[in-house]
């Protein structure tokens, strides 16, 4: 049974793994549409670092209290209501877990057909999605081995990107800007929605909460993984942003998925930054592999208490939900062939922001535990984290309406399920 459980830097490595992903290398084309100013790009980045920490204290907090897989599912049945836990449960299988999946392969895809045609066909992605599955439905060892390895490529790699970034000279051109224009984009709707692309490429502070069961001594090691993944990855991602504004101009970047392609085309040649496309590529299977293990946990933490998802209460021999892993594979392969890569990135982002915030208040509902971890300055941090995101929230809805109803709409239907397993339930005890 020594493959049962994992450590703090399996853990660990689970959260930057689920958190360096689609958004930092993607993102900022986006941003640039708005936010233009270096400093506010900065502030941006580093904002969503600090409120993603803020996060993963609180997580901390509820996964050494509660000690059960199943992450904000759990916490919100127990300390808000089962309709919060169910409709969190809800939106992990159908956005949450499987839309960072389809816009991780969907990126892939960008950046290697930018190098190769072939890689134009959302095929690739699918089969990637197939062989990760695959992978995962076999042991907690292996999935544990697997994650620790494309981690370790994806650091290795973000450090010498990093490196590369900050040895050559900025271009003549380059997006850097530290005039005082920030002052003004600061108070621009614009300056929101750049906000939720960033807190999008946070997601996945929360990672390591969600396998609380799979990690030995989690009083000691969760909240270790959690904390140093969050603190790792936000030092990372501003790093990144300015070695790409370093390297291209705004107009090379705005509106662009590629970026890091982008951004070393100017200084390296042809041949050399292919490989940095490839790359990218490859540290993108990390990201996958991360979102499937974990948000299979999710799926089968509702299905063992609602009759309606019963069916996928199963594991086989290993201990592995296989059915919840297969079904979330499939749902990221529909998000995947059905909707645009910057579509999806935004109302996954929404839904992502509300839920977390359900999550991050509900810390506040919870009563001090002897073996639990403490949340500092709780409950301030909180209470700014919720202020921040109901900001973010409500300029999203007002600069992009059609998304933001997206992502309600997914949250409705999931509100729908609930009361019609209610109702199967009743007459399941009438009967």
């Amino acid at each position: 049974m020594r493959d049962s459980k994992i450590g703090w830097k399996t853990a660990a490595a689970l959260v930057i793994s689920n958190m360096i992903g689609t958004g930092v290398f993607t993102s900022l084309g986006y941003q640039l549409l708005d936010v233009q100013n270096t400093y506010s790009i900065i502030l941006i980045w580093v904002l969503g670092g600090v409120f993603a920490f803020i996060g993963a204290l609180s997580c901390a907090e509820l996964g050494t209290h509660f000690k059960a897989s199943g992450g904000d599912y759990v916490f919100l049945s127990k300390l808000i209501h089962p309709l919060a836990g169910y409709s969190y449960a809800w939106i992990s299988l159908t956005v949450g877990f499987t839309a960072p999946i389809a816009i991780s392969v969907m990126a892939m895809e960008n950046y290697l057909s930018a190098l190769n045609p072939l890689f134009a066909h959302s095929f690739f992605g699918i089969g990637v999605i197939l062989i990760l599955t695959l992978i995962h439905s076999f042991s907690i060892g292996q999935s544990g081995v697997f994650q620790n390895v494309s981690t370790a490529i994806k650091l290795l790699f973000i450090g010498v990107l990093i490196a590369l970034g900050f040895y050559f000279t900025p271009i003549e051109q380059s997006a850097l800007d530290f005039s005082s224009s920030w002052q003004t984009e600061v108070t621009l709707p614009g300056f929101a929605v750049a906000l939720l692309f960033v807190t999008y490429a946070y997601t996945g502070w929360n990672s390591a909460a969600y396998i609380v069961d799979e990690i030995r001594a989690p009083r000691k090691n969760l909240p270790k993984a959690l904390l140093l993944g969050t603190l790792i990855v936000t030092i990372l991602y501003v790093l990144l942003q300015l070695v790409f504004l370093r390297l291209s101009s705004v107009e090379q970047l705005s509106g662009k998925v590629e970026i890091a392609l982008l951004s070393f085309s100017s200084v390296l040649s042809d041949s050399s930054s292919k490989w940095i496309g490839y790359f990218i590529a490859i540290q993108l299977i990390a990201t996958v592999s991360g979102y499937l293990w974990i948000g299979s946990r999710v799926t089968f933490a509702m299905a063992k208490d609602y009759a309606l998802w019963s069916f996928l209460a199963h594991k086989n021999s290993n201990g592995i939900p296989v059915r919840t892993l297969w079904l979330q594979a499939a749902i990221s392969i529909l998000l995947t062939l059905t909707g645009t890569f910057e579509e999806v990135m935004l109302y996954a982002g929404f839904v992502l922001q509300l839920m977390g915030t359900l999550t991050v208040a509900s810390v506040m509902h919870l009563k001090p535990q002897k073996d639990a971890f403490k949340s500092p300055l709780k409950p301030y941090l909180q209470i700014a984290f919720i202020l921040f995101s109901l900001w973010i929230l409500g300029y999203m809805l007002y600069q992009r309406p059609k998304e933001s109803l997206i992502g309600l709409l997914f949250v409705t239907v999931g509100i729908i399920t609930y009361f019609f397993n209610q109702r199967t339930q009743q007459k399941k005890h009438e009967d």
